[in-house]
């Protein structure tokens, strides 16, 4: 595995983008965090539902989008200093997509804390 993130680290774009995409994702927690205590006991987490208790998750779950996220990346960090060698563009787009997501998930934090605070 040390080999496979020195790869990385030799390719300044790469390094950089998920660098960007950890400090993103370290925002979005502190942000839900910091506002954790001024949250209600239920937030409308998942919006895209119908109305009623299936749209509302436990104050907690402010934190799942910035799990799901940290997951992709780990998953396409993995992946792409696997890939690294034989496909480069790959790797490189995959660090861009895992960067944009981690953008959107501190979007999405900051928006339904607003929304409900």
């Amino acid at each position: 595995m040390k080999e496979l993130i020195n790869k990385l680290r030799l390719n300044r774009s790469l390094s950089r983008f998920y660098f960007g995409t950890i400090i993103v994702l370290i925002i979005a927690f502190l942000y839900g965090v910091l506002s954790f205590r001024s949250l209600p006991p239920i937030i409308p987490l998942f919006n895209q539902l119908p109305w009623g208790e299936q749209r509302f998750s436990p104050s907690i779950g402010i934190f799942l989008p910035v799990g799901i996220a940290l997951g992709i990346t780990i998953f396409n960090f993995v992946f792409s200093s696997v890939i690294y060698k034989t496909i480069p563009l790959i790797s490189r787009m995959l660090a861009v997509t895992t960067f944009l997501i981690s953008i959107l998930t501190l979007l999405f934090t900051i928006r339904t804390i607003q929304l409900v605070i």
